[in-house]
């Protein structure tokens, strides 16, 4: 009888740790981060859009917290998801990670997945010599699929969020974290066909918009196209993506997942302009898809390739009910790509050594918290850039320009001149943090 009930004690007990150990994997949060490709912060209807119809998203921005102030690492794709990635600044690589990965640099995929996530990633990638497709041990990723644009009449990221899905089914029971990073809104925008009913009646009010778009609209016509049919298919692009993110609420909803899941919706940078594909490849199908391509900055100047604020300032939208703010903006808090990995890090009781990362832990804003961190943050794309709540400094080959952001946001006045000092000040910035980058960058085919 002894024996008897020492094995039933013992099993007893071991049973006890699979139980604590399981509701201790249940209560560390699952992440589903939706990355979208090229989508400018007016693109939504909860950043101001008059015409989006984006309910689904719009959802995350009520049932969490919109951040108006959150910045891109590059104003292109690679640099930029090589900050969300490592917490590094795509300048610091001796080696362009679009021909090179990311070499000995830690990822966050890596790090969550050794503390036992279950890590997946689906569509764009853009990372490394062959950037079409990655190992599966590369980065920590145990399921890789990188999935381009579907040629079919749904919506043109449908299958990479269905691949998405499908793994979030199969690890519901562990700890994930999924990156979904679709294709929409990037070049080229195809026309829908059919409409959607939600946009098929639109009718456009240029007056709603600002001289970014003017321009844009002005392209379109100058090239023989009806404006306000290739608005609809740009709006068509955004509400197919927007339908796909509904599908992943919903099922974690029906997995009663939602409570214990960070839900981030998020851009790699600005809206690309429609006038930058003409070269000769591409012209035969150029035609239709640039002047399809008429995404918005919200009325901040300019857009992809551009380090002014159009280009760096992206959506930023997170919802983890019980632990972020519903219903929130966030007007003050100045948060970069950078800090996605350390503040995962500090939100899942990852170990990580914040020393080892350029990013900050702002766990605590996602959660409420007003803080604006006090640290510049950098930018280099034909010349560098430097911000500093609440300055900023451009240095180009024409000279020095300078915005007061606090009262001049879309970088209209140029005050340079008349703050010398503060200029100055910016400029010794950045010429510290040029100190600190790699001289010689290697970029494939050439040392």
């Amino acid at each position: 009888m002894k024996f008897s009930y020492r094995i039933v004690t013992l099993f007893a007990a071991f049973a006890s740790t699979l139980i604590w150990a399981k509701e201790s994997d249940n209560q560390r949060p699952n992440i589903v981060f939706m990355l979208a490709d090229d989508m400018g912060i007016g693109d939504l209807g909860c950043y101001g859009h008059p015409y989006a119809v984006t309910p689904n998203i719009d959802r995350l921005a009520e049932e969490g917290t919109r951040f108006t102030r959150y910045y891109a690492t590059g104003v292109t794709c690679c640099p930029s998801r090589t900050g969300f990635m490592t917490s590094h600044h795509p300048a610091s690589f001796d080696s362009y990670m679009a021909d090179f990965g990311f070499g000995d640099k830690v990822t966050i995929s890596e790090l969550l997945n050794d503390e036992g996530y279950a890590t997946g990633h689906f569509g764009k990638w853009h990372i490394g010599s062959d950037n079409k497709g990655v190992p599966e041990d590369d980065y920590g990723l145990d399921e890789v699929k990188i999935i381009g644009n579907s040629s079919g009449s749904s919506g043109r990221d449908d299958h990479l969020f269905a691949a998405a899905i499908d793994f979030i089914k199969r690890h519901r029971y562990e700890p994930f974290y999924v990156n979904i990073w679709g294709h929409i809104t990037h070049y080229p925008v195809p026309p829908s066909n059919p409409l959607p009913e939600a946009i098929a009646n639109l009718e456009l009010d240029e007056s709603k918009f600002d001289s970014y778009m003017a321009e844009k609209f002005a392209n379109t016509r100058e090239w023989g196209f009806p404006l306000e049919e290739c608005f609809r298919n740009y709006l068509a692009d955004v509400y197919s993506l927007d339908l796909a993110v509904g599908r992943v609420l919903q099922l974690l909803d029906e997995l009663e997942l939602a409570d214990n899941t960070i839900v981030v919706f998020s851009s790699d940078q600005g809206a690309a302009p429609n006038g930058a594909f003409q070269n000769d490849r591409q012209k035969a199908m150029d035609e239709i898809y640039k002047a399809n391509m008429l995404g918005w900055s919200g009325g901040l100047r300019g857009g992809k390739h551009e380090k002014y604020e159009g280009g760096v300032r992206i959506p930023f939208l997170i919802r983890w009910p019980g632990q972020v703010p519903a219903n929130r903006v966030n007007d003050t808090s100045i948060l970069s790509g950078l800090d996605w990995l350390p503040t995962l890090c500090a939100l899942t009781n990852t170990n990580y050594d914040p020393g080892q990362f350029e990013g900050l832990n702002v766990a605590d804003v996602w959660r409420g918290s007003d803080r604006n961190p006090t640290r510049p943050l950098f930018w280099r794309v034909k010349g560098d850039a430097v911000l500093l709540e609440p300055w900023k400094l451009h240095i180009n080959r024409d000279g020095p320009e300078l915005y007061n952001l606090a009262k001049d946001p879309r970088e209209t006045t140029n005050v340079a001149r008349s703050n010398p000092e503060i200029t100055q000040q910016l400029a010794t910035e950045i010429e510290k943090w040029r100190k600190t980058l790699p001289r010689n960058i290697k970029r494939k085919g050439r040392s």
